[in-house]
């Protein structure tokens, strides 16, 4: 995390303190912190997420390189530049009591390129040294351990010219599910029952250090240091009962472990009439995965089995610098980027024999390496062009370099066109739209460019070194509309055309594998916002919504015919009330949450998978045990389960008859939650 300070506290330097001498962006929304004091805030992001109508967006996650801003969240009016915590991890290490005001504006009125919509600016200044803890535990009961060491404990404080923030957390969460999975022909006669159990843990304990070094008002330094390891593990069994023939005994173990590192930072200063912004960073990433599948038999048979193993070392290095300045009563950036991107990967196959011992198979086409080196520039003008009008446009292009090693090595070249273009109007206080259009180029995974298995599923997906970036033309609207005390509403309407998109799609040797396959459209309707009760005498009431509706549309490769992208979001709704109970230290509340994602398209099968139809939970919550807020909380009270179907075929789409249906149904069971959280 970075946390940008463009003013700090008074010191014997006499260095301002945030937001005490600037005034609020001009016709920006403005809540100071006693708006959020009936909900007891212990951090910057128990504020934001209690502003009507505000979704925190993180933006740049898995986009290519640093980019210009798309996350939602400013802190003194900087970005954030960590590409490995999320703004949701980053807020939550900045203290409440820290923060001087929360200011929500259109991105397009801001003096950076690249933002759009409804934007909040943290205003925080740091005056001590303070501390925060969190804790979460939970437990299910059913097939799963119990959740024991999440959490996160934090330190921010102030030395001179010096702000910093160490913090260690660790990511965790524990899952599982049982039930039965039917095979059946294409008649839709039994073939067999799997009576299926599976269970799963991860941990990502993370040490991250943040300094923030002010040299003058104007002059500022940041670097991030952050270090992890990821532990993964997962195990399924499976006892399948055929119609005839003898009793299996699958056992399917997987484990993901490795560690990972980020080095990031940026120097800002005064530089002619304007200010220049150096930006650094350098990250690595090493997987080390194992999948090891074993069946057993009742009639004495052999065992059998497959092992599949995989290391992965994913790094990306990244210089870029900003040039800011105000000419022609516009305010301009002139933006370039360097970004080299890395895969090597070494995948082994290999096959149990009568003895118990796994024995190698050819894999050639899972091992080899993939670089892209990537360079941007771009110019950038901001411009009001009147007190209730403003524009933003930004031109440029990348010129980029893919290079495959491996078995199937090559190397390619592309240069292509960037750029926005938008439109933010505000006819009053209480309504505002934006309109964007902007030029994209997409990120692609590396991983696609080499084979890999599913020893589960008995699929897999081979290598393809043609594979190139999509590009899109984009169009979004925004309008925000407030109801005062009643609350706020945001309407997004977002409309995508992409060339080269990515999808499965047919290789010559009778395989598939992630590649190009034409033209696509996507169309994205979301709707959100927060209803406050008080009007009608129901204090400290107040229902968040978040609803979200996609149409697709994309060729099918194998079969011909439109249909939805493979693994994307249908729709999803997400409900959220909260009581804060005046005169007390009480909170209760419910939520209910639906995802519906979209089926996938290969060539010998199709399927779709998912959790629901919806998770519903309740929570109570006491702001101050002993200074500390407590919260329980039970989800999945509707008993939402682990669904999903997959038909497999015989030969390849559209000539091959069903192989089989798959229908998988499993129970979840109830989650406990429990959460402590407090200042030091």
């Amino acid at each position: 995390m970075l946390i940008p300070t463009a003013v700090n506290a008074r010191d014997k330097d006499d260095v301002p303190v945030a937001g005490e001498k600037d005034s609020p962006t001009v016709g920006a929304q403005v809540f100071q912190p006693d708006y959020f004091n009936r909900y007891a805030p212990r951090s910057a992001l128990d504020m934001l997420s209690q502003v009507p109508g505000f979704v925190i967006d993180d933006g740049n996650n898995g986009a290519r390189g640093l980019g210009q801003a798309t996350a939602n969240v400013l802190v003194n009016g900087e970005r954030f530049s960590s590409k490995s915590d999320s703004v949701r991890d980053q807020l939550r290490r900045i203290s409440a009591k820290d923060v001087v005001r929360i200011e929500i504006a259109d991105g397009a009125t801001l003096d950076i390129p690249g933002l759009n919509g409804q934007v909040a600016n943290v205003i925080v200044n740091t005056t001590a040294t303070s501390g925060q803890f969190r804790w979460n535990t939970g437990f299910r009961p059913h097939n799963t351990e119990a959740q024991l060491y999440g959490g996160e404990i934090s330190l921010s404080g102030k030395s001179g010219k010096l702000d910093y923030t160490v913090s260690l957390n660790n990511d965790n969460d524990r899952f599982g599910a049982d039930g039965p999975i039917l095979i059946t022909n294409g008649a839709g006669d039994l073939i067999e029952r799997q009576d299926t159990t599976f269970s799963g843990k991860f941990d990502n304990p993370r040490l991250s250090t943040n300094f923030t070094y002010t040299f003058a008002p104007d002059t500022l330094a940041h670097l991030n240091l952050k270090y992890g390891e990821d532990f993964f593990w997962r195990r399924e069994t499976e006892l399948a009962v055929p119609a005839s023939g003898p009793v299996r005994d699958r056992l399917v173990l997987s484990d993901e472990d490795g560690p990972a590192y980020e080095i990031g930072g940026d120097f800002q200063f005064p530089l002619g009439p304007g200010k220049l912004k150096l930006i650094g960073l350098e990250r690595f990433k090493r997987d080390n995965f194992t999948s090891t599948l074993v069946d057993r038999f009742d009639d004495g048979s052999p065992d059998t089995g497959f092992r599949f193993a995989q290391r992965n070392g994913y790094g990306e290095r990244i210089g870029r610098f900003e040039y800011d300045w105000n000419m022609l009563k516009a305010d301009f950036q002139l933006s370039g980027e360097a970004a080299f991107n890395r895969l090597d990967r070494a995948s082994a196959l290999y096959e149990l024999d009568d003895t118990g011992t796994f024995v190698a198979l050819p894999f050639p086409a899972g091992t080899g390496g993939v670089t892209e080196d990537r360079y941007e520039a771009l110019l950038s003008v901001t411009k009001q062009l009147s007190p209730k009008l403003t524009l933003q446009a930004t031109g440029g292009a990348e010129y980029s370099k893919i290079e495959q090693t491996g078995s199937l090595p090559n190397s390619r070249q592309f240069t292509r066109p960037k750029g926005s273009v938008s439109l933010a109007w505000k006819p009053s206080d209480d309504f505002d739209v934006s309109v964007e259009v902007r030029r994209k180029v997409g990120q692609l995974g590396f991983g696609d460019f080499l084979a890999s298995v599913n020893l589960n599923d008995d699929n897999g997906s081979g290598g393809n070194n043609e594979l190139q970036p999509d590009q899109s033309w984009n169009v979004e609207l925004e309008a925000n509309k407030k109801f005062g005390p009643w609350g706020s509403a945001k309407l997004q309407v977002r409309q995508a055309w992409f060339e080269d998109f990515v999808d499965f799609f047919p290789l010559e040797n009778g395989g598939e594998a992630r590649g190009n396959i034409g033209d696509a459209k996507r169309l994205h309707i979301q709707f959100s916002g927060t209803i406050k009760f008080d009007p009608i005498g129901f204090k400290g009431a107040q229902l968040s919504f978040d609803a979200t509706k996609r149409w697709m549309d994309v060729t099918d490769p194998f079969v011909g015919g439109q249909r939805e992208f493979s693994y994307d979001l249908n729709s999803q709704l997400e409900l959220d009330f909260r009581h804060d109970i005046p005169d007390s230290d009480w909170a209760w509340g419910a939520g209910l949450f639906t995802f519906n994602p979209a089926g996938y398209s290969r060539r010998y099968e199709i399927g779709r998978y998912w959790e629901g139809p919806s998770f519903a939970s309740v929570f109570l919550e006491n702001k101050d045990v002993l200074g500390m807020t407590a919260k329980v909380q039970i989800s999945n009270v509707l008993g939402a389960r682990n669904k999903g179907w997959r038909t497999v075929y015989d030969a390849e789409r559209p000539d091959g008859a069903v192989l089989f249906n798959e229908v998988v149904d499993r129970r979840i069971g109830p989650i406990f939650r429990f959460t402590l959280s407090g200042n030091f």
